[in-house]
Order: C-alpha cells, then structure tokens, then sequence
C-alpha cells in the first residue's frame, strides 16, 4: 500500500474510524453486563417491557449491578412524568394520575431491581441517572 497516496481527507477518515471503533470497544459493555441485561429483557413482565423507560445494567462493580434511572434528586419525578405523560398535570402533587404514574415509575424500577438482585453474585444495585436518554427526550440534566 502506497501511503503516500492517501490524501490528508483520507487520513482524517481513518482517524475518526478508529476513534469510533475505539470508543465502541470501550464502551461496550462486559459479558456479565450483557447477561444481565439479556436476563432484564427476558424475565421482565409485559408492563415493564411495554414501559416508556427500559431500565438497564450499564456495568457490575464486584457484587453491585449499576442500573440507569430516569430520575434522581437532580431529575425528580415530576419533571420526567411531564415528558412522559404531558397530559397529566404532574404540577399537583395531588393530582390522583399524577400519583398513579408516579407510582407506576417506582413499581417498574422495583421491578427491574429485583430482577438484577435476583441473579447468582449480585448482592445490591446502585442507580445512575441516565442523563443521554434525559437529553433526547429534551430535559435538562445538570452536568455535576
């Protein structure tokens, strides 16, 4: 192969390929963290799966599976329901389908939960809160 022959343009494609291909490799997660996902898809019940939020291993520490959440003290409930349900006035907190869907939110993520804490070596699961998935669904997430 000639590299000389390759232009500056060529050489800047082949670069950002391989950075791709790179942050593919290290992003990807481990096999433990596939199976646990897998086990996540298959064992969930239908409302889970049919939920507008798939919950999600991201990686396991030891004996602690790091699962995605959609809220958190930086995202609390009311503003992802908002997205979520923009029909629903999530403003009153006594607003009975308010608290029906917030209720539904917290089942779904004791569910998944309980699913990955069920599974041979996982002892406990610690939530991360899934700021790219908050992002393109157009809320705010704090960059802390």
């Amino acid at each position: 192969m000639n590299f000389r022959a390759i232009k500056s343009w060529q050489w800047v494609l082949i670069v950002m390929a391989l950075l791709v291909a790179l942050d593919w490799a290290i992003r990807r997660p481990d096999a433990r963290t596939r199976e646990l996902n897998h086990i996540l898809e298959t064992q969930a019940s239908q409302k889970l799966k049919d939920y507008p939020y798939q919950f999600q291993v991201l990686r396991v520490e030891g004996t602690t599976a790091v699962m995605t959440t959609p809220r958190n003290v930086d995202v609390p409930a009311f503003r992802l329901l908002g997205v979520l349900y923009p029909e629903i006035n999530v403003k009153d907190a006594n607003n009975p389908a308010f608290i029906a869907v917030q209720n539904q939110l917290g089942r779904m993520q004791d569910e998944a939960k309980d699913i990955v804490l069920a599974q041979p070596g996982i002892e406990q699961v610690r939530w991360e809160l899934d700021k790219q998935w908050l992002r393109r669904k157009g809320i705010e997430v704090p960059d802390r």
